[in-house]
């Protein structure tokens, strides 16, 4: 249908007319209803009582809901456009996305009528429900501000106004990554105590740790932009939204799960929480890399339950708590690990290393500081006025320090007071007025020697005893009758005499004469037996308590390859020879680095016991631990 013919003439498809008005058919696509109102506009008709919202709904679904419906209302009736009419709607002045119209005041011509009746000349004013249908006729299909047209035709003055405007898509959103989890945030809070104390030299949670099966991150989907459309009703499609892919922020220690309200990083192992600022990455790891340093305003004290690595400095009165601890700057506080390797590859200075079970390297000075170990090795390059203690200490250059450890190794020792079961420095001397004390750490074996001189007297009676028993029975063999009476009995045993019948008699008549010095040789002979075998019982325990004694001693060595002033070398006694003997052998400290500080440094400055190996100003040592004489 090109033309509708007459106002009561059949409407284009999409159109219905009810008693109440013009209904459009919201069951058809979207260009088969604007080809509809296309029909009727372009037939020079018009939409009296146009509800222009939802017109602009149904054609281009810009605007309010129109609800469930098959159709809506969408105008009150179709009328024609009067010829005389038509003809005050000027065409617009389009612009770019915009379109300008000249309201002024306008009249109608004298006009006479088929009855002869004569119109004079009469104020005409427009009406807005034929400004749309003349407005699509000039091509402007969409964006009307019918308000501001209704207000343009309704005040008197001439005016240039703005009435139609495209409509800019609207941009969708953007894919998101939603934190789902408070551990994620660290907290600078100061710690509360168990007691309900507050600690000002702790955070509350400086280095997040997380538990494994915890949602970190929830990925929210990006949602499409809404479509624009310009003043011919062609739509603009708004940009894509940007996506993003969540297991790109899957580091170690995560992964991305898709649950069933969504998307999630999750961590799948306990440790502590780290975000790559570059790259966004989030891991769970069993190590914290610090680059801020350690101080109260940075991260105050740290306890934590795994490994550190910090790049900055630790300041003064600092404490870090941890296992497998790394320090690339200086330190100046104190470092406690429960385990694993501490490595400063800067300076120690004023603070504190202790490592309950692991090595402790320093590449660099260590100055009046306490270093310890455990079990395990010190390394480091220099040390001065330093309380060190370890299993094996192996040291660049030391002065001025108190060392104790089971085998220790010094380039050049100045002013040391030092200990150890196997010691060797290339050279050694005092540093101005502090001597150079070198103690070899010999293990306690009193008890074996107390042991072995008991056995000693022992022996020494049975040895009295046994000669006793001989020089009686010498005695008592030379007696005339008893010397007689043996020979006899000698050669009878041999067979070299026979006795006939009637000498029997008379050699029991000799017998009965030396029966009392005879059983008193039998009762000598049979005490020697027994005093014997005890002898021999004495002399394999001897042989054993030697053996321990000499497996208790161990080993102990002294190695000074150059003298450069007063040096003392002296043994020092170590209590608990079997506890020292398992130490060494698994490679912890004697029990002499398991003393405080203080206790450390009064015995090795103060020590005068002990038997001198070497006392002088220029030469060498090579001394070995004899253990059968210690």
């Amino acid at each position: 249908m090109s033309a509708l013919p007459a106002p009561d003439a059949s409407l284009p498809m999409g159109l219905t007319e009810r008693p109440d008005g013009i209904y459009i058919d919201l069951g058809l696509p979207p260009p088969a209803r604007a080809a509809a109102i296309n029909q009727v506009f372009g037939a020079g008709f018009y939409l009296a009582g146009l509800s222009y919202p939802v017109l602009i709904k149904a054609l281009y679904d810009v605007g309010p809901a129109l609800g469930a419906a098959q159709a809506v209302r969408v105008a009150a009736a179709v009328r024609p456009i009067d010829a005389s009419r038509l003809a005050l709607y000027k065409s617009p002045k389009p612009g770019r996305g915009y379109a300008e119209y000249y309201v002024e005041p306008l009249f109608l011509d004298e006009e006479v009528l088929a009855d002869g009746t004569v119109l004079p000349e009469r104020v005409a004013q427009l009406d807005i429900d034929e400004f749309v249908a003349a407005m699509w006729r000039h091509g402007i299909r969409f964006g009307i501000d019918v308000a501001a047209v209704t207000t343009a035709i309704r005040s008197a003055k001439a005016q240039r106004i703005t009435f139609a405007t495209d409509l800019e898509p609207e941009p969708g959103r953007d894919a998101a990554v939603l934190e789902v989890s408070e551990a994620l945030h660290r907290s600078d809070a100061p710690k509360a105590r168990a007691d309900g104390r507050i600690d000002l030299h702790s955070f509350e949670n400086r280095f997040p740790q997380i538990k494994a099966g915890v949602r970190l991150l929830k990925k929210v989907p990006c949602a499409p932009g809404l479509p624009g459309y310009d003043l011919a009703g062609r739509m603009t499609a708004p940009p894509p939204p940007a996506d993003l892919v969540l297991r790109h922020r899957a580091g170690d220690g995560t992964e991305v799960q898709t649950l069933a309200d969504g998307e999630y990083l999750v961590s799948v192992r306990d440790g502590f929480l780290a975000v790559d600022a570059k790259s966004g990455r989030v891991s769970v790891t069993d190590k914290i890399v610090s680059l801020d340093g350690v101080s109260g305003r940075t991260t105050g004290n740290l306890e934590l339950a795994g490994a550190y690595e910090e790049y900055g400095d630790v300041q003064e009165q600092r404490d870090v708590t941890g296992g497998d601890i790394t320090v690339h700057g200086n330190v100046y506080g104190n470092i406690h690990s429960r385990g694993g390797a501490v490595v400063l590859d800067r300076n120690l200075v004023g603070g504190s290393v202790r490592n309950a079970n692991g090595p402790i390297a320093i590449a660099g000075v260590a100055s009046n500081a306490v270093i310890h170990t455990g079990a395990g090795a010190i390394t480091v390059a220099r040390a001065e006025n330093c309380v060190i203690s370890g299993g094996t200490v192996t040291i660049g250059e030391a002065s001025n320090c108190e060392i104790v450890a089971d085998v220790l190794r010094i380039t050049t020792a100045e002013g040391c007071a030092v200990a150890g079961r196997d010691v060797e420095i290339d050279c050694a001397g005092p540093r101005r007025r502090t001597e150079m004390v070198v103690h070899v750490l010999l293990r306690d074996v009193a008890r074996y020697d107390r042991e072995l001189g008991d056995i000693a007297l022992r022996l020494a009676e049975l040895d009295r005893v046994l000669a006793s028993y001989e020089q009686e029975a010498a005695q008592l063999a030379v007696l005339p009758d008893v010397r007689r009476y043996i020979a006899l009995s000698r050669k009878l045993r041999n067979q070299e005499l026979t006795v006939s019948p009637e000498q029997t008699h008379l050699l029991r008549k000799i017998a009965a004469g030396v029966a009392q010095p005879m059983q008193a040789l039998d009762r000598l002979k049979k005490d020697g037996q027994i005093a014997l075998t005890q002898q021999k019982l004495l002399r394999d325990r001897q042989h054993a308590v030697l053996a321990q004694k000499l497996a208790a001693a161990g080993t102990a060595r002294c190695g000074l390859h150059m003298i450069s002033g007063e040096t003392v070398v002296r043994t020092m006694p170590c209590a608990g020879a079997d506890a020292d003997a398992a130490a060494s052998a698994i490679g912890a400290t004697p029990a002499l680095a398991q003393q405080p500080v203080r206790e450390i440094k009064q015995r090795l400055r103060g020590a005068s016991g002990g038997a001198v190996l070497f006392w002088e100003s220029a030469g060498s040592l090579d001394w070995h631990l004899d253990p059968a004489g210690a």
